[in-house]
């Protein structure tokens, strides 16, 4: 077997064991995926020291290159999208474990070859015959890839080492098409083989929620439905399409996100806490509130339920043109580019505790996070006071683009008055551990490389999530939108959404720029 060559060491602090010695195929080598994330995120691990030394990439696409062509690109990508100082010795080491192969995904003929050259990276490599395939592909190949690698025998552990797959969002565009997908994978892979990614997961607010919640003495005695009076999630982008036109136009916002990003949001913030940290035991409970939330009958639906569609505005300052005006979008498309909702999960801690969900493009400011709004405190003690009413207190958990938490609460203002004035407390991660430069994929990649599948969905979330959507397609597939646009590029959505929180007395959290 080939000896590991020595990889330079970066003089960091390494925080956890290096990933399994093993090949990466990616599928799909030659997209934005793999150059603006999956290669910084796989320097980054190096750099930390937390890539084996026998490790490879084989990188699959129909682009027509050779290996050094392949290699020349990857060091060209780094150097235009690593998340940090990039180090020559480290990166000749990195680039050299790159190799290419072309071909088509649905041609048999492809995978005879993989196998041939995979068996020869294995060895030149030392990589234990371990192999994971990350489909960063349409979501049309992602059954035929993985049914002709078992074809070849590319998918079979016994006497040989590990096989996994990594599969990117979408996972299907309903239940029907989602449970169809999983049953396709399921009969050539076991579900302790599949990876369904989310990089959401990835951040480290989104990964502290549950050590937030259930390593703070505080905080887990407050967290239910006696204390809380509603929870709000918003995942709100400056952005538009961005060049992807045809396939948001497919999918629209409600597909695009909800199923999955806020879904997992949902379920981590209200999950009940795990017997241990082991993978299943966290997805047990993730799984038991993804089925407790209430489906939504169609009159509920129509009245719980806002979707939108940008118009032309401003965004930063600059005019931007209207979703129907984007390259490669319709002019009369009926796709949704905003969705809020109300939910109720049916269990003991959350009864009666709505749930406000809500995530757009092109709106005011870029801000994802979760808030936990307390119920107000009795008025009684301040009746004969100045005070008029009291504010409730705010605890955010803040995702992006910074990280961090805040707690809002009431102080006293100086002076010889009762009067009364809001506080926040606020941690920002840089403040306290540092900044540290990363894609979102880091986590998630080595994770997989360790056989960690914490931060990945299993099959009966993923169908949980599409159950909970399922109303609103079936509905407004039946009562197309008669208003579209019905919000401007730079503001915070569609007036129905402000009143679907006013009608319970209640507003969102808007972030200021």
């Amino acid at each position: 077997m080939a000896q590991a060559e020595v990889m330079p060491v970066m003089q960091q602090k390494r925080i956890g064991k290096p990933g399994d010695p093993c090949v990466m195929v990616i599928f799909g080598a030659a997209g934005d995926l793999t150059r603006r994330k999956l290669i910084p995120a796989l320097y980054n691990l190096a750099k930390n020291e937390l890539l084996s030394r026998e490790f490879s990439v084989l990188g699959v696409a129909r682009a027509k290159m050779n290996t050094e062509e392949f290699r020349k690109k990857v060091a060209d990508d780094l150097t235009e999208f690593a998340t940090g100082s990039v180090d020559s010795d480290l990166r000749e080491w990195f680039v050299r474990r790159m190799h290419y192969l072309q071909g088509d995904f649905k041609d048999k003929n492809l995978y005879s070859q993989l196998k041939e050259l995979l068996e020869k990276i294995d060895k030149d490599h030392a990589t234990h015959g371990n192999y994971f395939y990350y489909l960063a592909t349409g979501s049309d190949y992602f059954g035929p890839i993985v049914e002709h690698l078992a074809e070849m025998g590319l998918m079979e552990t016994e006497n040989r080492g590990w096989r996994r797959i990594i599969v990117e969002k979408p996972f299907g565009r309903d239940l029907e098409s989602a449970r169809a997908l999983n049953k396709q994978l399921l009969q050539v892979a076991s579900e302790k083989q599949i990876y369904r990614i989310d990089h959401y997961l990835g951040k480290e607010t989104v990964q502290n929620i549950l050590a937030f919640r259930f390593a703070n003495g505080i905080f887990e005695p407050i967290w239910n439905r006696r204390y809380i009076d509603h929870v709000q999630i918003s995942v709100a982008e400056t952005v538009g399409v961005e060049g992807r036109g045809t396939y948001y136009d497919q999918a629209g916002a409600l597909r695009d996100m909800v199923p999955n990003h806020i879904m997992q949001l949902i379920s981590l913030t209200s999950m009940e806490p795990p017997i241990s940290f082991h993978a299943d035991a966290v997805r047990d409970e993730q799984a038991k509130i993804l089925h407790a939330i209430q489906p939504l009958s169609s009159e509920e639906v129509l009245s719980r339920t806002v979707r939108g569609q940008y118009g032309e505005g401003v965004v930063d300052g600059q005019r931007v043109p209207a979703y129907r005006n984007e390259g490669d979008v319709p002019t009369d498309s009926r796709t949704e580019t905003f969705v809020a909702m109300k939910l109720a999960i049916d269990n003991w801690r959350w009864a009666d505790v709505p749930f406000y969900l809500r995530t757009g493009k092109r709106m005011a400011a870029r801000h994802t996070h979760i808030v936990i709004q307390f119920r107000r405190a009795p008025f009684v003690l301040f009746r004969d006071t100045p005070v008029e009413n009291l504010m409730p207190n705010q605890l955010v958990l803040h995702i992006q683009p910074e990280e961090g938490i805040s707690l809002r609460f009431a102080a006293k203002v100086p002076g010889p008055a009762m009067s009364l004035g809001a506080v926040n407390m606020k941690f920002e991660y840089a403040d306290y551990f540092g900044s540290q430069p990363s894609t979102g994929y880091e986590r998630l990649l080595h994770d997989c490389m360790i056989g960690d599948q914490t931060l990945f969905q299993r099959a009966d979330m993923v169908e949980a999530g599409w159950c909970v959507v399922s109303p609103l397609l079936d509905v407004w597939k039946a009562l197309p939108p008669r208003n579209f646009p019905n919000y401007a590029a730079g503001t915070w959505g569609p007036k129905d959404a402000e009143d679907l929180m006013e009608r319970d007395a209640r507003h969102w959290r808007n972030s200021e720029k």
